[in-house]
């Protein structure tokens, strides 16, 4: 029942989205802080 409402309806489908925006958003923003910490502690190692 709950995946035929995820997948078939349009308010399903809008919250898909929103669930794969905000998994998308957060691995970009996880990566984007790892290389800015490993490039500070670069900068502070030197």
């Amino acid at each position: 029942m709950a995946w035929e409402l995820l997948f078939g309806s349009d308010i399903g489908l809008a919250s898909l989205g929103v669930i794969v925006g905000v998994l998308v958003i957060g691995l970009v923003m996880g990566k984007m802080y790892a290389s800015k910490a490993d490039e500070e502690s670069r900068k502070l190692g030197k």
